[in-house]
């Protein structure tokens, strides 16, 4: 039987609301639109007058999600809509949340974080948005992410600019930075990727601006989730996790102490209720990126150029190669003008699969096909990629086998499973899109 909650004015009908969306803990998905109602302030502060993808998750938190870029068919007319460009030139009328009435909407969609770009609808060219996302590596603990956010929080004030942390509801953190609506997506990005490299500059040993996962050590600091058509989890957003574990705006002088574990689904309320929103005054630090574009400047002044894109973007002016490190052509003599390529890494890829679980299990069967090599191995050698598909992603699972003797490396065999994302299109019509009814979440 349905519910119906009241917001903004409003009854907002929740479909299914017993459906179990996070298993371990037991939350529903009535448990969920009402954690969003508690926080809505909070949580629209992130969201407010801005396009969203609705990352939906009509069976839960423990199966994969679809991206949903255009707005349903059928929607209620206080929905509102706006058409975004993607760089593909593709055009998409995407939902825009102004109230708690629209957003207990998507929600009920099944979407369980928020995903919003970093433009509001009437401007939809100059971000008003910095996103700063530290991403630790596979044998980083919380100890370095808070160091590099600490670090990053000095540059920013040196160059007139407030960061906003939250935690990412996941291993790392976010530093949301409010910016007058003056520059371009291409002049943001590039204002991010100076800050990266100047924080990298001061914690060499914690912090990296390296794009391929295969050079990086610490936390990366990713400057391209500036880039145009990329999106973050807003904060006070609940994410896939077991614990319904949230986006939580933090005080910097909490950053030091805090435990991400204990902001969830559950607590965060009672956090909201007593406290408030930490990023309560985020729109009104509107800062200027003229000095962090000088520093960009000065960068390409000294050789050091743009960093390498997103891979569905075209390919840049003066960006790099954009292909990793361990498959560049050699540029030896002896192989020079052969177009044989020569591997820096030796990087070989074990898995691709539609779900994680299923390209971790091949993972482990050749760990069991290659004892003496997986003995050997590091955490920070096994690489799980997180692949966009079509509309929804997959997983790629690659090893690195640099603590491995030569003498003694696997050949590379073919992927176990070896899923491939387009196949089906490729061989015929395009498949039917997920169910958007009221009924399928």
């Amino acid at each position: 039987m349905d519910a119906v909650l009241k917001a903004a004015g409003r009854d907002v009908v929740i479909t299914n609301p017993d459906k179990v969306f996070f298993p371990h803990a037991g939350h529903t998905k009535l448990d969920l639109v009402k954690y969003y109602l508690a926080v809505a302030e909070g949580a629209l502060r992130g969201i407010a007058g801005r396009p969203i993808v609705l990352k939906r998750y009509v069976n839960g938190a423990e199966h994969e999600p679809f991206f949903q870029k255009r707005a349903p068919a059928k929607h209620p007319e206080w929905v509102e809509t706006v058409e975004l460009r993607f760089p593909s030139g593709m055009t998409a009328r995407e939902v825009v949340v102004r109230d708690a009435a629209q957003l207990l909407w998507i929600v009920n969609l099944g979407c369980i974080d928020l995903n919003p770009h970093p433009v509001r609808a009437d401007d939809l060219e100059h971000p008003d948005e910095l996103r700063v996302d530290l991403d630790p590596g596979p044998s980083v603990g919380w100890d370095d992410v808070r160091r590099v956010a600490l670090i990053l929080r000095d540059v920013l004030d040196e160059y007139g600019l407030r960061g906003w942390p939250k935690t990412s509801g996941s291993r790392g953190m976010h530093v949301n930075v409010r910016i007058e609506r003056r520059w371009s997506f291409t002049q943001v990005r590039r204002a991010a990727l100076a800050l990266a490299r100047e924080v990298e500059r001061r914690a060499p040993d914690r912090a990296t601006s390296k794009w391929w996962k295969e050079e990086r050590h610490g936390v990366f600091l990713d400057y391209n989730q500036n880039a145009k058509d990329r999106t973050v989890a807003s904060a006070w957003s609940v994410r896939p996790t077991a614990d319904a574990r949230v986006s939580m705006p933090l005080e910097w002088d909490e950053v030091a102490g805090c435990d991400p574990a204990v902001f969830t689904l559950v607590t965060s309320p009672a956090r909201f209720a007593e406290r408030g929103d930490a990023a309560a005054g985020i729109d009104a630090a509107a800062g200027s990126l003229d000095k962090l574009l000088e520093l960009s400047a000065a960068h390409e002044a000294a050789g050091l150029g743009d960093a390498p894109w997103p891979p569905h973007f075209r390919k840049q002016s003066g960006e790099p190669p954009r292909v990793a490190p361990s498959r560049r052509k050699a540029a030896t003599a002896k192989e020079k003008g052969t177009g044989r390529r020569r591997p820096t890494q030796p990087l070989i890829t074990v898995a691709k699969a539609e779900h994680e679980k299923d390209a971790l299990a091949g993972l482990e069967r050749w760990k069991a096909r290659h004892p003496e090599a997986a003995a050997l191995l590091e955490v920070d050698d096994i690489l799980v990629d997180s692949m966009r598909g079509r509309s929804s992603t997959w997983t790629r699972i690659r090893i690195n086998l640099r603590h491995v003797p030569e003498s003694q490396r696997p050949a590379e065999e073919p992927p176990d499973p070896d899923y491939d994302p387009w196949r089906s299109w490729r061989s015929g019509p395009p498949p039917p899109r997920p169910p958007k009814t009221r009924s399928s979440s």
